[in-house]
């Protein structure tokens, strides 16, 4: 039997047949070159198709709108709690009055809610909402309140309203019954996150929709956004567990079971001005190619100031969404008269932003 070969000390080990194998700065070599290659792929698959969506935004920002693409007397604004639990007072009114003359606000959406999680609403959760409704419709003619309902759904935790559950939407239209009769002109819902495609929930709305017109009345629903792209709220699901999006099928179908839609065209996570712009833009066109000419569609208004992942304050600014609203609406149904625009939210807007819309969207 052959002595076993050993390798000289610092030398590379013998292997079969008494090759050598490849010194070890070789192996290093081969190995950094297959890092590169793959982080070069990831740039191509990931980073190339995202900076060419920011750069077709930025593009879809650009041009002049269509003249007479302002506003048709049909926005809305939401409102704080504060309206209804007793900390607002008369002169608070007349002040809130004032602000909308000579503006196109119609309806006011009062937060009223929370729902509970079973659908019921409290009477506590609105002592004074009967003298907020008198009061504003003296200081304010033709200005319709609508009581904003909302609560956190259990679509993606273990907490939260369940609309799968058919006790649970019959308990909502009670608390719809209820808050109508204490004399709102509308319901205005806000329940998130809604995934797209509910069933559920456009159960929930055939349901409403009876109550509310019984009463003439209105019923408006706060929007999730539509996918920029085909599915892309399938791959944000996949992605995060939060698909946060709606598909343009299902915002069309919401759309035609309501008689107001107010898209939450803001925490779009956007970085700049020009790119969320152009994706408001995008959005406009997108929620008019399904919204049915007598549905009331709304675009929001970022009235708020935050920085955090998904709102950047630089960036979505109320002057770059009404600049966006109008090029979506010029380029695609620039004489859509049920249109408007819904700022989000008084107790957190600035003058520049009541200047932005002003003078933007109303003239």
């Amino acid at each position: 039997m052959e002595a076993e070969q050993k390798p000289e000390e610092g030398g590379t080990p013998a292997v079969a047949d008494g090759e050598q194998a490849p010194p070890e700065p070789r192996r290093r070599r081969t190995w950094v070159r297959w890092v590169r290659r793959t982080a070069l792929g990831l740039v191509l698959v990931v980073v190339l198709p995202l900076l060419a969506g920011e750069i077709a935004l930025r593009v879809n920002y650009t041009g002049d709108p269509a003249d007479g693409t302002y506003t048709r007397d049909k926005d809305a604004v939401w409102l704080g709690h504060a309206w209804v639990d007793g900390r607002k007072k008369d002169a608070d009114v007349t002040t809130l009055a004032r602000r909308l003359e000579s503006t196109g606000m119609r309806d006011l959406y009062v937060h009223s809610g929370p729902l509970e999680h079973d659908g019921t609403l409290p009477e506590s959760a609105y002592p004074r909402a009967r003298w907020f409704i008198d009061a504003m419709h003296r200081a304010a003619p033709g200005v319709r309140v609508q009581a904003w309902l909302g609560d956190v759904l259990a679509s993606e935790g273990p907490n939260g309203m369940r609309l799968e559950l058919p006790e649970t939407r019959a308990a909502v239209v009670g608390s719809a019954r209820q808050i109508l009769a204490v004399g709102f002109d509308g319901v205005h819902f806000d329940l998130e996150p809604l995934h797209s495609g509910d069933r559920n929930y456009l159960t929930l709305l055939d349901s409403l929709r009876p109550v509310t017109r019984a009463q003439g009345a209105q019923l408006s629903i706060a929007a999730h956004q539509i996918d920029p792209v085909p599915a892309f709220h399938s791959f944000w699901n996949a992605l995060t567990g939060h698909p946060k999006w709606w598909s343009q099928e299902f915002f069309g179908q919401v759309a035609r079971r309501v008689d107001q839609i107010a898209v939450m065209s803001y925490d779009t996570i956007q970085p700049l001005e020009s790119t969320y712009g152009g994706y408001v833009a995008q959005q406009t066109a997108l929620a008019l190619e399904v919204t049915p000419q007598s549905t009331d569609l709304l675009m929001g208004l970022p009235f708020y100031h935050e920085n955090r992942f998904g709102h950047w304050n630089h960036a979505e600014t109320a002057a770059a969404a009404v600049r966006g609203v109008r090029l979506g609406l010029s380029r695609t149904d620039a004489d859509r008269a049920n249109f408007g625009v819904a700022a989000y939210v008084d107790f957190a807007a600035t003058e520049e932003d009541w200047t932005a819309y002003r003078e933007g969207w109303v003239r």
